[in-house]
């Protein structure tokens, strides 16, 4: 066969793909998947693949794959860091930024909209609203450490990580105990862990340079570095250092960041209750956890509380972007690497003892006064996981059950 006749190569197809779609496109699209999608990270990723490849056939199986794979392995929202690089391939960087706005926009007013009329919100039927969210919330964790300990403990060696990290957390509770047990997580990965497969990488549409991807990388360190330094010169600079901080060192997504969330912002800025009311609340909205930080920056800045929400809802996310955004640029290395996968495998572990501090220390310490809230928590993890109930509905009826019970 004549060498111009051909069919092309992968590396062909890598190098002249195109992306052909448009940010007004991508923002349509994913502003519908933000006020819809219910049940946190694992779920969203589960419409996305609908909307994205079954349905829109942005993109494939494969390439899908692989971006929750490379997602995973950073630091920050998983769903939406998968829903920004979706954004990106199909529009560019116009596009990455309209898919993060839109998907989270739904849940960053609802959850700031809870701020405003939390201030108000008074009395015995208030309290107990509160407490069926901090109630709830004891069950959602729950379910949440079940599937992660499943997932990322597979093996004794990573159960006995697990163990220590939660262990670790409890007797040295402080903002940077988190930091050392994530990097001796990683360090014993290496040492300890086997790598997991390599996968093809495979790309369609459009992708940072590596220019821009080492651009956002310095930008990210930078951001880590400076802020703590410059946190001494605002009150504004450290409130966003706190959100900061949490989405650059926080791996798993989700649930994973309440521990950290909570060392930045407690008691500095409010106290528990404020803090899990916030968190329960939460599970009752579409779109990724990460938009309680809109919820915690309008509560801790009670006399700026617009700008407030817009400031924690962007820095708690920024981190994470800026990490995808390199990571696409050198894709293939990152994932071809078997000491990269070996040391996730590490975090991922430690992640889950992380997970479990924080389920006794705040949540159940803070949310379980009585054997009644046992209850009602054992009910509300039945509902979750053995009969599927969606999250906003097992929220409405335990603040439902509470406020009944104090009227």
């Amino acid at each position: 066969m004549p060498k111009n006749s051909e069919q092309p190569s992968a590396s062909n197809e890598l190098n002249n793909s195109t992306a052909v779609g448009s940010a007004g496109e991508v923002f349509a699209v994913a502003l519908r998947l933000g006020l819809t999608s219910f049940g946190g990270p694992i779920a969203h990723l589960g419409y996305f693949r609908d909307e994205y490849v079954t349905r829109r056939q942005w993109l494939d199986d494969h390439a899908y794959s692989e971006l929750i794979g490379l997602c995973q392995f950073l630091p920050g929202p998983a769903s939406s860091q998968v829903g920004f690089a979706i954004g990106w391939m199909r529009a560019g960087a116009l596009g990455a930024l309209a898919a993060w706005v839109a998907f989270t926009l739904p849940s960053a007013l609802l959850l700031f909209a809870f701020a405003l009329a939390s201030r108000s919100f008074r009395g015995p039927v208030a309290d107990s609203v509160v407490h069926g969210l901090k109630v709830v919330a004891v069950a959602v964790v729950a379910q949440a450490l079940i599937g992660m300990a499943r997932t990322l403990t597979p093996d004794l060696r990573r159960i006995l990580m697990a163990l220590m990290a939660a262990a670790a957390m409890l007797l040295l509770a402080n903002p940077a105990s988190q930091v050392v047990v994530i990097a001796v997580g990683a360090l014993a990965g290496v040492l300890l862990c086997q790598p997991g497969p390599i996968v093809a990488q495979h790309r369609s549409g459009h992708a940072p340079s590596q220019r821009l991807g080492i651009a956002a990388l310095i930008v990210f360190t930078l951001l880590l570095v400076a802020l703590p330094v410059l946190a001494q010169l605002s009150s504004w600079i450290a409130f966003g250092n706190a959100f900061y901080r949490t989405g650059a060192l926080v791996f798993g997504g989700g649930h994973v960041v309440l521990p950290l969330l909570r060392e930045g912002l407690v008691p500095a800025w409010m106290n528990d209750t404020t803090f899990l009311s916030g968190y329960g609340a939460a599970q009752a909205v579409p779109g990724p956890l990460f938009t309680i930080g809109s919820y915690l920056g309008a509560v801790g800045m009670p006399n700026a509380r617009a700008p407030g929400a817009a400031l924690g809802v962007t820095m708690i996310f920024l981190p994470g972007l800026l990490l995808v955004t390199g990571a696409l640029a050198f894709r293939q290395r990152i994932m071809g690497s078997a000491k990269a996968r070996k040391a996730i495998a590490g975090v991922n572990a430690v992640v889950v003892g992380l997970l479990a501090a924080a389920f006794y220390d705040p949540l159940w310490t803070a949310g379980i006064a009585s054997i009644l809230d046992v209850i009602l928590a054992a009910a509300a993890l039945l509902l979750l996981v053995r009969f599927k109930i969606p999250p906003v509905i097992v929220v409405a009826t335990s603040v439902a059950v509470n406020a009944a019970l104090a009227m």
